[in-house]
């Protein structure tokens, strides 16, 4: 029944993502795209891939640092590994790469996944504060040409919760009572509880997953972790920005406008289906359209950074998932010896 499911949602998110597609590809002149396509500077391409290999390493260092706190040191080519499955499980089905590559991890470094996951977490909550100072830093700079552009975005996002507000209030308030309650019969049975091997169990995993959100707060080379969190983000706006040289209808523009497509890429890549498709192609060659870039030439940016990068991710997933599967072969061979 749960692989049932599972199908059935991994179905309807590829049902959405293709209609987002075709939507981003109407009134497109495919003449005019394959024209500009045609006239690419692949170099500059090749460069904003390296970078974003880069990236990734960078990525899983960061990653490993905070395991180091809680007593597990991984070594980086299996939280590189692991990242990479990750990565690719996302391009098939949305989130689920954030589960698998915990699970992967546990395999070949030992680390319990309820600690991955809360390290994760915290990965997401790094990722979402830089996107959302990315994204201010680009309103002070670009405030005239793009702030309408961010309102209808979001209002269009609070329009759709103002529509179902009475349905989020009762949502709201059954998961508060329900967490009240909940509190309320442990504190009263904590004793009882404790002797209960389900309760212990999900206790402990849950304490797992607190120790891994805060990992690092007691983290000692916080300055590196910091370095890497930029370096992280340099890579994804270097991407953005001299992947423009790429197509002569982008060579022209700034680097301000590499901030805006960073930002507008970003949220278009974290939406919930397959590898941002169609919702990343939608929002970067309607925010080019601000900066005097037609929408034909827009698109064809948008198809050739968000394929190479996608394929990026496809090539390096499955080298990564070939080397973890390796590795949990070999490794009962080692015990035995």
């Amino acid at each position: 029944m749960k692989k049932t499911i599972n199908v059935i949602k991994y179905l309807l998110l590829l049902a959405v993502s293709v209609f987002l597609m075709a939507y981003a590809l109407r009134s497109i002149n495919f003449t005019a795209v394959k024209a500009e396509l045609a006239q690419a500077n692949y170099t500059w391409v090749v460069i904003t891939l390296l970078l974003s290999v880069a990236g990734y390493v960078s990525r899983a260092i960061r990653w490993r640092m905070q395991f180091v706190p809680l007593g597990y040191k991984p070594r980086t080519i299996h939280t590189y590994h692991a990242l990479m499955v990750g990565y690719l499980a996302n391009v098939v089905l949305p989130r689920a790469g954030e589960v698998i590559r915990c699970t992967l991890l546990r395999r070949t470094s030992e680390v319990p996944v309820n600690v991955s996951l809360g390290t994760v977490i915290t990965e997401r909550v790094i990722d979402l504060v830089m996107l959302l100072l990315c994204m201010g830093l680009t309103l002070l700079l670009e405030f005239d040409r793009l702030n309408t552009f961010f309102l209808e975005i979001f209002s269009e996002r609070f329009n759709g919760m103002q529509q179902n507000l009475q349905t989020l209030y009762l949502l709201g308030t059954v998961a508060l009572v329900g967490t009240g309650l909940v509190v309320w019969y442990t504190y009263k049975n904590i004793a009882k509880l404790q002797r209960n091997p389900l309760f212990k169990k999900v206790s402990d995993f849950v304490l797992g997953i607190w120790q891994g959100i805060f990992s690092i707060g007691r983290m000692e080379q916080k300055g590196a972790f910091i370095l890497h969190t930029l370096f992280i983000w340099l890579t994804y706006y270097l991407g953005s920005y001299l992947a423009f040289f790429a197509l002569p209808g982008t060579e022209g523009l700034t680097w301000r406008a590499g901030m805006a497509i960073l930002v507008v890429g970003g949220i278009g890549m974290s939406a919930p289906v397959q590898g941002g498709i169609g919702v990343y192609h939608i929002l970067v060659r309607t925010a080019l359209l601000l900066y005097a870039v037609p929408l034909d030439k827009g698109m064809a940016y948008a198809l050739i950074t968000h394929t190479t990068g996608a394929l990026l991710v496809v090539v390096m997933g499955v080298v990564s998932l070939v080397a973890s599967l390796a590795k949990a072969k070999l490794e009962p061979k080692k015990q035995v010896a």
